[in-house]
């Protein structure tokens, strides 16, 4: 039986080999050895057995020169000469118990040769019956497959092929594994089966044991970095009794106890702050948010995040920080400012571009007139729906800037109706505006519009690092206006290689202003926008405590892992990723 049959195969061929393996088992238990054993003392890893003999390795001899011997004829029916076996000369004697999972048995009869694996590195066991104690040969290696996890105990020793090795004399089966690996060469080829056996990647694919042990690394840097600076790290709820935070579709859960409906947080961005107002200047976490909403190469449901806040600080300093912590970062993790994404050189080393929105929209996006595309609704209405965003997203942002009060007989269907027909889009965009209370509303409006047209021209040509900056009031309820045009907030968005990979702005710290713009929120949700934050009036209080002058940002963990690491994919960077059930 190969003991590298992979669990792909037809379910015939699976039950024989399990059904082998449970029968090796049984073998043990009878032989007074419990393939499930918990009593093997502690072992070195494999990492400090190759540290302790790197400096032994012997260096090859070089290469002898080549000679021309006269050919002798065998004589008919002479017994043929066997080579000598290998001697096997150890390195110090010191008996060294290491362990780990076997990844490939080879080798019959009197000698085997099989390679563990522990989460430090590889190491080959060199198992033979005039070295390992003859119970151990007899009942112990006969039951041996890959993937059992296993303790052996020898000296080490170099190879003739400069292997290094353990002579082992005892060997135990720790664990014995029913289900066999895939084949050691090519792992998982299924990339679902990948994400779904997450424990089965792991276990042969030392490339994505690497990429976690880099997003650990991440997490670790991150929390030194912020600590180093005076930054206090904090836990806030993960179940919160109204929505708010950021805009997105919340799980909804209930409290049985209570009797109230909570939501998975969406982000801590208000809890942070009252930690603010509360004398806490500065505070950070790094947990888990929730959004219900689709599945793709960016996005999962359940993701980790980065929030920070820092009291006295704009949202300038913030970028300041925030390209010198990716850079160090990057160091960190790769040894070097650069990093491979998608097959794109990614330059870390600070300082990184910054760009208004209007001003990608015109250099990246192409619109010629972007300026007036977050000026004027109704061209931006245009502009929008002929570059591709769904006559409905644009109806919802145009009917919620008309108060109630004029909203006459506007219905949202008829206005997507109405959208959706080039003849009649440009009078229905003017008669909508006319509604509209103030020229400021027009032009907050059109700003909302414009960041849709960002998103659709302008978001994915943005390759290096690139804080997007003046982003419109509209789509930012929790940021501090701008102090030279009131339609704009301080506010900014990292992306790279045209993903968002952060987001920050200075704070609002107006209680009136905020909730004016909670009122918007409502007023969005009222037009039909699935996407919106309640109205929170206990933050409003808090505000009336007063919150300092304060800068904040958010930085996903996931794509930041994903730069680092040069992996595709958000289920690269994530253990156990949300799947479609089977």
């Amino acid at each position: 039986m190969s003991s590298r049959e992979s669990p792909e195969q037809p379910e015939t061929t699976l039950d024989r080999i399990m059904g082998e393996r449970r029968d090796k088992a049984t073998a043990l238990r009878t032989a007074g050895s419990d393939p499930y054993r918990n009593d093997i003392g502690p072992a070195i890893s494999i990492a400090a057995v190759r540290a302790k003999y790197a400096a032994t390795k012997p260096v090859p001899p070089p290469p002898p020169e080549a000679k021309v011997e006269p050919k002798v004829e065998a004589t008919p029916g002479a017994p043929k000469v066997k080579a000598p076996p290998e001697a096997i000369t150890p390195i110090d004697g010191t008996p060294l118990r290491v362990a780990g999972r076997v990844m490939v048995k080879r080798g019959m009869g009197k000698t085997v040769f099989a390679p563990i694996r522990d989460t430090t590195g590889d190491l080959q066991l060199y198992l033979n019956v005039d070295h390992l104690a003859a119970d151990d040969f007899a009942n112990v290696l006969s039951q041996l497959d890959a993937g059992d996890i296993v303790a052996a105990e020898g000296p080490a020793f170099w190879t003739k092929r400069g292997e290094l090795s353990i002579l082992a004399s005892r060997l135990w089966i720790l664990t014995k594994s029913l289900r066999p690996l895939p084949d050691k060469w090519h792992g998982l080829t299924d990339v679902e089966q990948r994400y779904r056996q997450r424990y089965v990647d792991l276990a042969v694919s030392p490339d994505v044991r690497e990429v976690f042990r880099k997003r650990s690394m991440i997490t670790r840097g991150i929390r030194r970095f912020l600590d180093e600076r005076g930054y206090l790290e904090v836990e806030t709820p993960m179940m919160h009794p109204i929505i708010g935070g950021a805009a997105a579709k919340p799980f909804v859960t209930h409290h049985n106890a209570l009797d109230m409906r909570l939501y998975m947080r969406i982000a801590p961005e208000l809890y942070l702050k009252r930690l603010v107002v509360g004398g806490f200047d500065r505070v950070y976490e790094i947990n888990r948010n929730f959004r219900n909403e689709g599945l793709s190469r960016q996005h999962n449901p359940e993701f980790t995040m980065l929030e920070f806040y820092q009291a006295y600080a704009t949202y300038t300093d913030l970028m300041d920080l925030t390209e010198a912590m990716v850079g160090e970062l990057a160091m960190a993790v790769n040894g070097r400012t650069k990093a491979t994404w998608d097959g794109v050189e990614i330059e870390l080393a600070p300082p990184w571009r910054r760009l208004s929105i209007r001003d990608a929209v015109r250099e990246l996006g192409g619109i010629a007139e972007a300026t007036r595309v977050f000026e004027d609704p109704a061209f931006a209405a245009e502009i929008a729906i002929t570059h591709g965003v769904p006559a409905a997203d644009v109806a919802r942002v145009m009917l919620a800037g008309v108060t109630s009060d004029r909203g006459g007989n506007l219905v949202l269907a008829d206005v997507v109706a109405g959208f959706k027909d080039p003849a009649r889009r440009a009078a229905l965009a003017g008669s909508i505006v006319e509604r509209y209370d103030s020229p400021m509303q027009r032009r907050i409006t059109a700003g909302h519009l414009g960041y849709l047209v960002f998103e659709v021209t302008a978001e994915k040509q943005v390759v290096q690092p690139t804080f997007l900056t003046e982003f419109p009031l509209a789509v930012s309820p929790l940021a501090r206006k701008n102090d030279v045009d009131g339609a704009f907030c301080d506010r900014f968005e990292l992306y790279c290689n045209g993903r968002e990979i952060a987001n920050g702005f200075s704070e609002l710290n107006d209680p009136d202003d905020q909730r004016s713009r909670f009122a918007a929120q409502m007023r969005a949700k009222q037009a039909g926008a699935d996407e919106t934050m309640d109205y929170d009036e206990d933050y409003c209080r808090a505000l009336e405590v007063g919150l300092p002058p304060t800068a904040g940002e958010g930085i996903g963990i996931d794509r930041l892992a994903m730069l680092l690491t040069g992996q595709p994919s958000i289920r690269d960077v994530i253990l156990f990723p949300l799947m479609r059930p089977e």
